[in-house]
Formats: C-alpha cells, sequence, structure tokens
C-alpha cells in the first residue's frame, strides 16, 4: 500500500520497526515521512526506503553510490548492504516525528549529526554498547542497586 501511494506521488508516515536505524529512530516512538524519490538525485547520506529482493521494505542509510548502484547500512549497523537495484528504492525520509514534534532532515543539526554518525559506521558498535552501559550505570545511580 505504501509504494501505491508514493507512485501516485503522496507523502506517507511510517513507524519504523526494529532497531536497525537507532537512534535516529526508536520503535513505538518515532515516525517517519517518506516522499516520492528521484532516483537520480539520491546522495550517500540520504535515508531511503527500499524493498528488499522478493521481501520487506526496509528503511537504511545511503553508504555510497556507484553509477545506478546504492549500497546502504542502518545506522545501528556495520554491515553494508548492497548493491540495490534503481527500482527497489520507494522513497526518500524528508522528517522525523518524535515525541509529536516534527524535524526535517534539511535541519543543520540533523545534517551534521547524521553525517557524523555515517563517518563512525566502524565504531558503532562500541559506541552503542558504550551508550548502553552508560544508561544502565546510570539508573543504579539514579534508583540504587
Amino acid at each position: 500500500m505504501e509504494e501505491e501511494l508514493l507512485l501516485e506521488g503522496n507523502v506517507i508516515q511510517i513507524r519504523p520497526q526494529g532497531y536497525s536505524m537507532y537512534p535516529l529512530f526508536v520503535p513505538g516512538r518515532d515516525e517517519a515521512l517518506i516522499a516520492p524519490v528521484e532516483r537520480e538525485a539520491l546522495k550517500r547520506g540520504d535515508v531511503v526506503l527500499y524493498r528488499r529482493e522478493k521481501s520487506i521494505l526496509v528503511l537504511h542509510r545511503i553508504w555510497k553510490r556507484r553509477g545506478d548502484q546504492l549500497y546502504l547500512v542502518g545506522d545501528n549497523q556495520r554491515a553494508v548492504e548492497g548493491p540495490l537495484k534503481p527500482e527497489q528504492v520507494k522513497g526518500i525520509l524528508i522528517g522525523v516525528i518524535r515525541n509529536g514534534v516534527k524535524f526535517s532532515v534539511r535541519h543543520p543539526v540533523y545534517v551534521i549529526l547524521s553525517g557524523i554518525w555515517l563517518r563512525l559506521r566502524p565504531f558503532r558498535p562500541v559506541i552503542s554498547h558504550a551508550a548502553a552501559a552508560g544508561k544502565r550505570l546510570l539508573r543504579k545511580i539514579k534508583f540504587g542497586p
């Protein structure tokens, strides 16, 4: 259904599932605004909605582009997926809704932070584990053992 709406030129709103795009998307909290896409304009760092071969729709970030071939990675992953065929790409992320507040992917803070996070791809597991350990420690300090 989402694909048809995008093909008709509509912007869609979806709730991403799973943690492959964490910290950008937290399941149950955040929503994604997806617009129809001009495949020729796609570039490194864009977050796109695509269909895996005979499978599910996935929302991941473009790691690199070589001609028509796209290579993608989730924000919480190191493994790069691809190459994808251009027709697998169905839409592009234009905004995020977090706790009812909408922000654009063109906002300077988003652009800077997503660029940094993309470059940190090799170190993501270490960063994620450190952040989780820090949260656990803060909870212990705040609430006790």
